[in-house]
Order: structure tokens, then sequence, then C-alpha cells
């Protein structure tokens, strides 16, 4: 029988079950049976079932506990480099989880493991006791790891995240009131008249957040909103330097200031505007967020949000562990506090 034709009902009459039960367990309904969840799973997986046809043979609660895996597995779907908050994030996890006797394995995924909802083929997933996925943005391979059943830890999200109906816990930085009080700040103390957003609002949950709370200060400001001062766009445009060269030059007047989605854009746009003959701030204030390069040795100069990417992989391996622990714990939202660097970019000094 074909994966694609297999339905709960072909599930539900192999086992002598109702489709009711199959669907429940299916979908990690509470009250049910461990012995009837553990037989439905398996059956999932003998039939080729969606995307329980990736389940190692389902594990018995019963077993001897030293024979069960200790192992988190990292799904991404790029490798962070040396500058984005996620690379700091897997360090101190693995260092966290080994401390529990946990190890890390790492699988960045493919365009068409997305396309096709596939896990890589070297996941061996009854072997991996919880997933953690970073920069992984889309909903429907969100939704087919989230019926795996297995805890699930997501480090930002698709944009339009339901904490209502998936069972997984998030993990973000604090974006709204930190954006809020770095703009709100540089108007105040500026008199600035316009401001230009970078990046894709719908990128990401934490960029779609940023966005808000600019659109909030400016309103709060007096400033109106002007999407002709913006340069958004689908999130795959913006690595290519031409292209954002291109569009910065097409905007009919630079605004007063650009707010960058995050420190990546920022350092990238000031080099655009270098290359145009534009200076910041001189001609152009601009603001980011992340700090990824006060980290590096480049002497940043980049007003911007302090995230405490560090501190993120310890909070990571706690709530990864403790839902390991309890995984019937309702699921959970962790925003870490965040703080507001300013700095020469925007003309301010480091304490306002």
């Amino acid at each position: 029988m074909s994966k694609e034709k297999v339905t709960i009902q072909d599930i539900a009459d192999a086992l002598g079950l109702s489709r009711t039960t199959v669907s429940k367990a299916l979908n990690g309904s509470s009250g049910m049976p461990e012995k009837t969840v553990r037989a439905v799973l398996q059956k999932a997986k003998e039939m080729n079932y969606k995307q329980f046809a990736y389940l190692a043979d389902v594990p018995d609660p019963d077993a001897n506990p030293s024979e069960k895996g200790g192992n988190l597995a990292l799904l991404a779907h790029i490798m962070p480099n040396r500058f984005h908050i996620a690379s700091t994030l897997m360090a101190t996890l693995e260092q966290e989880i080994s401390k529990h006797g946990y190890s890390l394995t790492i699988h960045i995924l493919s365009n068409e493991d997305i396309l096709s909802l596939s896990l890589p083929q070297n996941l061996k997933l009854g072997q991996v006791d919880a997933l953690i996925c970073l920069e992984l943005f889309d909903e429907s391979y969100t939704r087919m790891l989230c019926g795996l059943q297995k805890p699930v830890l997501f480090s930002d999200a698709y944009c339009g995240f339901p904490h209502h109906s998936l069972h997984a816990d998030l993990l973000l930085m604090e974006n709204k009131y930190s954006v809020y009080h770095m703009l709100r700040t540089i108007m105040n103390t500026t008199k600035i008249s316009s401001v230009g957003f970078i990046g894709d609002p719908n990128h990401c949950l934490s960029f779609h957040e940023r966005f808000e709370s600019y659109q909030a200060a400016l309103m709060d400001s007096g400033i109106p909103f002007n999407l002709q001062n913006c340069i958004i766009d689908d999130d795959s445009f913006y690595g290519d330097d031409r292209w954002l060269s291109n569009r910065l030059a097409g905007l009919a007047k630079l605004p007063d200031m650009f707010f960058c989605a995050n420190d990546l854009l920022a350092m990238q746009t000031i080099s655009c505007l270098s290359k145009m003959g534009l200076s910041v701030p001189d001609d152009v204030l601009l603001c980011g967020f992340d700090d990824t390069f006060s980290l590096s040795s480049m002497n940043s100069t980049l007003t911007t949000v302090r995230t405490p990417s560090a501190d993120m992989g310890i909070i990571a391996s706690r709530l990864l562990l403790n839902r390991i622990a309890d995984p019937d714990l309702p699921p959970t939202f962790t925003y870490l506090r965040t703080e507001v660097q300013f700095r020469q970019s925007t003309k301010l000094p480091a304490k306002v």
C-alpha cells in the first residue's frame, strides 16, 4: 500500500480499533492508554502513514532505562555563521546538556527536505529524546515535527506561530519593548521626521514583532509610516548586495533613519551606503538588533539591541530537559530580556 493512500481508517481496520481512537493516538490526545498509543504509532510506521513513516520502532516504556538514548537533535535550515546569535546558542546548549549525560547531533535541512516534509536520512528518530529547531520558519514542516510525538523546542518560529494549537515550546528574545524603547528614544532625542524599515516582516516571528514595534513607535511619536521609506521584500533577496544597493538607490529620498531587522542587515546596509558615497551617521542614522558584532573583533558603533545569546543556550537546555522529564507540561513561550545599546550610528551616547 503506497504512503499516499494510507488513511486513518486503514490503520484502524488493521488494529481493530475505531477511527476516533486512532486519530486521538496520532494527534497526542491526553487520556489515551500508552499501550494503545504505541500500537497505533507502530502500525502507522509499518504502513508508511505520512510523517510517522520516519519513526523507528516505538520504544516500550517498560524497557531497561539504560537502553534509552540520551541524545538531542538540532535541526536547522542554515548553518549559523559566527555572527549569528544561534551559533553561540548551539555552543552553550551542547555544554549544558553534556552535564546531564546528553549529546547533541546537528542536522542541516535542505530545501528538498522541507518541501517533501522529510527528516534528514541520518536522523534516527527512535534514538532521539527531543528536537530543537533553529532558523526553521516553514509552517508545514513545523506542524510535521510537532506530530512526531517528540518534545520540540523552537528558537524563534514562523510568523503567525499558533501557540494554542501546536504542542511545542518556543524560545524568543524580547523584541517589542526593546525596539519601541530604542526607536522612541532616538526619535525624541534627535528630532528626526522619517524612519524606514529594512527587512522582511514575515520572515519569522521575531522580525514581525520588531516591525510591529517600529510602527507603534512611529505612531506614538507622530511620525507617519511611509512604505516609500522602507525596503520590504522576501528575505531571500537580502543576501545580494547588488540588489540591496539598487533598492537603496531607487528610493526617492533617504529617510532620516533606517531600522534594520537585525545587525547583519544593518552592517550590509552600511556597506551598500558606503559604496554609494553615503555614510552613517552623517547622511543617515541607522540601528539594528542582536548586538552580535560587539562579540567580534570589530569595534561596533552600531546602535542595537543586545541579546543574551549565551544564556539562550542555557535556557534552551533547561526547557528541553524539563519537557523530556514531563511531556505533559503545558507548552510555554519563553522571552529572554534584551537591552538597548545606544552608539554612534544614531549620534547618541551609550547612556541616554
